[in-house]
């Protein structure tokens, strides 16, 4: 695993980064209720509605304390280009 210890990057927790969720995306508004609620009840992640797949939020990879390099959708560390 490649685990970076990055800054966090200087955006609110319920904020993504463009680059992991497009700001045109469809669901958009559907994924961040989600993800915020998950974020209010301190859980570590969420259904996601397009998907189905489990989402880890912001708070939860903020604990880890480290990046781990997977792309991961809330990534706090995250602060590169915003085209994906």
């Amino acid at each position: 695993m490649d685990e970076r210890r990055l800054p966090r990057a200087g955006r609110p927790l319920a904020e993504p980064h463009p680059a992991r969720l497009d700001p045109r995306h469809p669901r958009r508004r559907e994924i961040l209720e989600a993800h915020q609620a998950a974020l209010d009840a301190g859980e570590a992640g969420y259904l996601d509605p397009d998907s189905g797949l489990f989402v880890l939020t912001a708070g939860f990879l903020a604990r880890r304390g480290t990046c781990c390099g997977r792309g991961c959708r809330h990534c706090p560390y995250y602060d590169g280009p915003a085209e994906s």
